[in-house]
């Protein structure tokens, strides 16, 4: 509506038996005196007020106390049929007297009329009918009052008379169907003259909250982006998309078979969300949550102790339980309560056996476009059916996704081992590998897997190549330390060898020395023997 109803002016609401009209015009007539400050009038051609304050009671309405501030003033106007006569003209005149000394009163501004087929009930002039319905609507136009008047739908037209929809600058219908036993209530705005407004139908709620309307059919593209970064409470997953985890307000699809980890990892996210003093907010649709709690401990994580202290909200409902719309509209009306940083929906694949294929495309698509549009995170689980060949889902959801998470059992020798692959990260470089994904007592664990000759693998058949690697290794080892050893014994000996040669020579050449010093003393003392002798010749 782009505001509301239209100010000054009357507004049709109409719609079928318990499709809630009257509550839509006690909420419509309790906020404005509460909210606003616009005391109202009501005018009840049925219900007692004593009645009509009962059935909301249960919503903290407090009709009795703003009856007693003199904000809303009760008029009850009962019309038999059965006691009246037509006879003569028939006019309004009575109903404005007093329903103009009512508003008078308390300084009206609000006013509601319920219903209005009571007034016409025992008359049958489709002319007068008109013509009165009109002038009472120029009144109230007159008066200045913003007013609701409630009407019957008929067969084949909005009302039963098939005249007040078209005197009206407003027209609300009310719809309550019943598709496959499950139960939906749509609002629908058929006209506003003078303003654009929505045209589709807009589920709403009537619980504790009163009557709750969300317009999630008019969302669109325009949702704002965001550069920071969420953990998803898995170290080598976030490693694996460089280190700083996904963008935040981005929508991650966890997909895999049954026990293959899709839940555990939904609630790593909302674990480490609460751990960073954020808000988280989860939809269970398989598990309660002190099942959920339990599950969880077996692999460390506690999340009890973030529903105890507020940070995350659990939401366990049955998908038959509610109508696609319903759910639709419960979510979204959850989200704008508490207000949560994340969204985990666990699983989306149970919605299946509530609708076609498109109607559930539609909701969940309705759902990423509002959650995007808050800056929230959003964590989708499915569960698929099969893992040969296609990986595509039952909901038809990837292609709306930012980020895919496939989960997989694989048999290989008698044993099931679960690896994990990151499908796609927009606007993100991630790793194309697949990694073991080990779930135990100390948390969840990526581990990379054994690339041999064989190919990728995971479990025993990794651990045995692991094996084979570390004694190949182990062997290795020891051939390259006794090739080592062996060589340094060869060093050793040729050195030996060195110093032995080197002590010969050294030998030789101290002999060598010895015998050039002999030498010299044989030439000195041939000399001096040679010089004797010349001396003794003389």
């Amino acid at each position: 509506m782009l505001g509301g109803v239209p100010s000054g002016r009357p507004t049709l609401v109409c719609g079928s038996a318990g499709c809630g009209k009257t509550l839509f015009a006690t909420t419509f007539l309790t906020h404005g005196a509460r909210d606003y400050g616009e005391p109202g009038v009501f005018v009840s051609f049925e219900e007692r007020p004593a009645d009509i304050a009962a059935n909301v009671a249960s919503l903290g309405f407090g009709l009795n106390a703003l009856v007693a501030d003199g904000k809303i003033a009760f008029e009850h106007i009962a019309l038999d049929p059965s006691e009246l006569e037509e006879a003569g003209d028939y006019d309004l005149e009575g109903l404005f007297l007093r329903l103009g000394l009512a508003i008078d009163t308390i300084g009206a501004k609000r006013v509601v009329l319920d219903t209005i087929e009571s007034l016409f009930s025992a008359f049958s002039n489709v002319a007068v009918l008109r013509a009165e319905i009109r002038r009472l609507f120029d009144w109230l136009k007159d008066r200045g009052m913003t007013t609701i008047i409630t009407a019957e739908r008929g067969d084949g037209a909005l009302t039963r008379y098939g005249l007040e929809e078209y005197v009206s600058d407003c027209v609300i219908l009310l719809d309550h169907r019943v598709q496959n036993q499950l139960s939906t209530r749509r609002l629908r705005i058929v006209k506003y003259r003078g303003t654009a407004h929505g045209t589709n139908e807009y589920p709403f709620l009537i619980d504790q909250d009163g009557f709750s309307v969300l317009p999630v059919s008019s969302l669109g593209l325009t949702h704002k982006v965001f550069e920071g970064r969420i953990s998803s409470g898995i170290a080598e997953l976030d490693s694996m998309i460089g280190g700083g985890g996904f963008h935040r307000a981005s929508s991650i699809l966890i997909s895999g078979v049954a026990g293959s980890g899709k839940s555990s990892v939904a609630a790593s996210f909302a674990n480490a969300a609460c751990a960073a003093g954020e808000r988280a907010l989860c939809f269970s649709f398989e598990e309660s949550a002190d099942q959920s709690v339990r599950n969880m401990k077996s692999l460390g994580i506690n999340i009890g102790r973030w529903i105890k202290s507020g940070k995350l909200r659990y939401v366990a409902t049955r998908p038959t339980f509610y109508s696609l719309e319903m759910h639709l509209a419960v979510m979204l009306r959850e989200v704008s309560k508490f207000n949560p940083s994340l969204v985990v929906l666990d699983p989306i694949s149970s919605f299946l056996e509530s609708g076609d294929r498109m109607e559930i495309q539609s909701m969940l698509l309705r759902v990423v476009d509002f959650l995007k549009s808050r800056g929230v995170t959003a964590v989708f689980t499915h569960l698929m059916h099969g893992q040969s060949g296609s990986i595509e889902t039952d909901a038809g959801l990837s292609s709306l996704m930012d980020a895919w998470i496939l989960l997989l059992n694989r048999e290989v020798s008698g044993e099931f081992n679960r690896e994990l692959y990151l499908l796609k990260a927009r606007g993100l470089a991630h790793s194309n590998q697949v990694r073991e994904f080990i779930m135990s007592d100390k948390g969840i664990r990526l581990i990379p897997p054994y690339l041999g000759e064989s190919g990728a693998l995971t479990g025993s058949a990794r651990k045995m190549e692991e094996a084979k690697s570390r004694r190949a290794e182990m062997r290795r080892n020891a051939d390259m330390l006794r090739a080592q050893q062996q060589l340094q014994h060869k060093r050793h000996r040729a050195q030996a060898q060195i110093e032995l040669l080197q002590a010969e020579i050294a030998a030789d050449e101290i002999e060598l020395a010895a015998l050039s010093q002999n030498e010299g003393e044989y030439l000195r003392q041939m000399a001096n023997d040679r010089l004797a002798m010349e001396k003794s010749r003389k």
